[in-house]
């Protein structure tokens, strides 16, 4: 059994710590280096910026009336190490209640515009138009109509006034086909 062991002892490969040495494992260990201390962090500040750039683009994504207000928080929550970005997630989340109070909408006034354009270029569903109309008649109910929007309700107005004369200039000018007649002569 000592013997054994013995030859156990004796057989034994010295341990390596690195499949590389010399000068190889000095180069590998430079190249390691320069990635630890250069690109990394790089990689962590890139990072970093886009997570906190991340509820601004919520905000702007959901036409949040805020938006330039949850703009400045991440900002600021950039120069506090991150402190304040949780506030800017949630905000950017929620519903402004008290905004919609005040102002009749829950939608910033960047929303209005984006699907005015998209009117304009004729790729507003009707079901968005519809809603968009609606959404200005309640702010003009209330008052809250600030001019450039009352200029996009008349614009809308006008605009589906003419739709509504063409359809029923179309239907009026459709001609009824007349009834096919048989052999006998009777429609």
């Amino acid at each position: 059994m000592r013997l054994l062991l013995s030859l156990f002892i004796l057989a034994a490969m010295p341990a390596r710590a690195s499949f590389l040495s010399g000068e190889a494992l000095d180069t590998f260990a430079d190249i390691l280096a320069v990635v630890v201390l250069m690109i990394v962090p790089i990689i962590v500040i890139i990072l970093f910026w886009v997570v906190h750039v991340m509820p601004e683009k919520i905000a702007h994504k959901r036409h949040h009336p805020q938006t330039e207000a949850i703009t400045t928080l991440c900002l600021l929550s950039l120069v506090f190490g991150g402190l304040l970005w949780p506030l800017a997630w949630l905000w950017a989340y929620t519903k402004p209640v008290g905004y919609r109070i005040a102002y009749g909408t829950d939608k910033g006034e960047g929303y209005y515009d984006e699907m005015a354009e998209k009117h304009r270029a004729g790729t507003l569903l009707r079901e968005d138009l519809r809603h968009l109309r609606e959404d200005l008649e309640a702010m003009e109910a209330r008052g809250a109509l600030p001019p450039r929007l009352r200029t996009l309700k008349d614009e809308l107005s006008a605009l589906k006034r003419d739709a509504d004369q063409r359809e029923a200039q179309a239907i009026a000018s459709a001609t009824i086909p007349p009834a096919p007649v048989n052999e006998k002569g009777n429609a």
